[in-house]
């Protein structure tokens, strides 16, 4: 059984990944929809910037948020100056960390099920009369749906295990940025954490291992909907 404490830890992981997941998911279906439909120059350079957080180290991401939300940088200063706000130290700027890092595995689920539609379809329906707006809804939407859930899943699943970045960017202080991965890496520091270890560990594996089974079981069911279309 989880103490109190442990408790606190798992329901603010699951806000954090909850609240990056939302927030990210309509950025993500933009660039997505950037990337699949739109060419331009440049876009080599964009798809590489929106991949930047897989490769780089994730402290640098969590370094370059702090100095972009710190209270005189030019996000943080913005936020100060007028809503009197700051992310730092809070679970807000932790769910900031964890849709950064979630964006590029959003961003190429939905990209990958935005490009499986068949254009053939789209076109039949502007020959008929449809205009852009009702063919993205009619057709293109619902086919990527599916993709759409499995990046958002894809994404719940990669925000809840995040750690450099948010570590970096927002510290560890319980109540309020510990997650899981954190709090597991402070048991790792104290004499007798083992027992705590475990269990966390075991919460964290049942999480993640769940989220990429639903999201592998969306993106299967994407395939057998657009292989029968």
């Amino acid at each position: 059984m989880l103490t109190p404490d442990e408790w606190t830890i798992v329901l603010l992981s699951l806000k954090v990944g909850a609240v990056a997941m939302v927030v990210t998911l309509p950025i993500a279906f933009a660039f997505a929809w950037v990337l699949a439909r739109w060419r331009f120059p440049g876009k080599v350079l964009l798809d590489a910037l929106i991949h930047l957080p897989l490769v780089v180290p994730p402290v640098v991401t969590g370094w370059l948020l702090l100095i972009a939300f710190a209270p005189n940088g030019p996000i943080g200063g913005w936020l100060m100056n007028w809503f009197g706000v700051s992310v730092l130290f809070r679970w807000t700027g932790a769910a900031i960390a964890a849709g950064v890092m979630a964006l590029p595995l959003m961003v190429r689920a939905m990209r990958l099920s935005i490009e499986a539609v068949d254009r053939r379809l789209e076109g039949a329906a502007r020959t008929l009369g449809a205009g852009p707006g009702r063919v993205f809804r009619t057709i293109t939407l619902p086919l990527s749906v599916p993709g759409i859930l499995a990046g958002a899943v894809l994404g719940f699943a990669r925000s809840i295990g995040e750690f450099g970045a948010t570590i970096t960017f927002v510290s560890n202080v319980p109540g309020q940025t510990q997650t899981l991965p954190l709090a597991i890496y402070s048991a790792l520091q104290q004499p007798g954490g083992e027992a705590m270890v475990w269990r966390l560990s075991a919460i964290s594996v049942a999480l993640s291992l769940a989220a990429l089974i639903a999201s592998e079981l969306l993106a299967r069911r994407a395939g057998r909907g657009l292989h029968v279309l």
